[in-house]
């Protein structure tokens, strides 16, 4: 056995935003599939993905209210039929009783200001993310709160 050979298990960044893009899978958004988790001490506590609510019409049901009003990403967030990942995976933990303080989210995409806000209410430390979103306000918001987000290495 070769033990130089690099160890090719994902690191812990890889493993958890690895879970995200297969939680984003579920996601009922015609426009872009997002997906999250927040993790505390290597620890899954939560898992959200962006569409409507429990009991309502799904998009790929009704069409894209953003797509019919010509919105563009970024803009007019209550314009939508759905949740974002973050703040279904805010109300997910809220649902079964599990405290997110001091955890870290992780999230396909970087967070809007509106689920900025929220995560910042939430206690959650810090946010990694696989890719940027078009909102320069919530990283305002996240470095004013003292909240570390970061890109994580592919």
């Amino acid at each position: 056995m070769n033990r130089k050979k690099k160890d090719a298990r994902p690191n812990w960044d890889q493993y958890f935003l690895g879970i995200a893009e297969l939680v984003a899978k579920r996601s009922t958004c015609l426009r872009r599939k997002v997906g999250a988790l927040v993790v505390r001490d290597r620890r899954i506590l939560a898992t959200g993905y962006n569409g409507t609510p429990s009991g309502i019409r799904h998009c790929s049901e009704v069409g894209c209210l953003r797509e019919k009003l010509k919105i563009p990403s970024g803009e007019r967030h209550e314009l939508c039929r759905g949740l974002h990942a973050e703040q279904n995976v805010l109300l997910q933990a809220s649902l079964h009783g599990v405290s997110l303080k001091d955890s870290v989210l992780y999230a396909t995409y970087q967070p809007c200001i509106i689920c900025a806000k929220m995560i910042i209410n939430a206690g959650i430390k810090e946010v990694v993310i696989a890719d940027h979103y078009p909102d320069p306000m919530a990283l305002a918001f996240f470095k004013e709160a003292k909240i570390k987000v970061r890109k994580a290495k592919s």
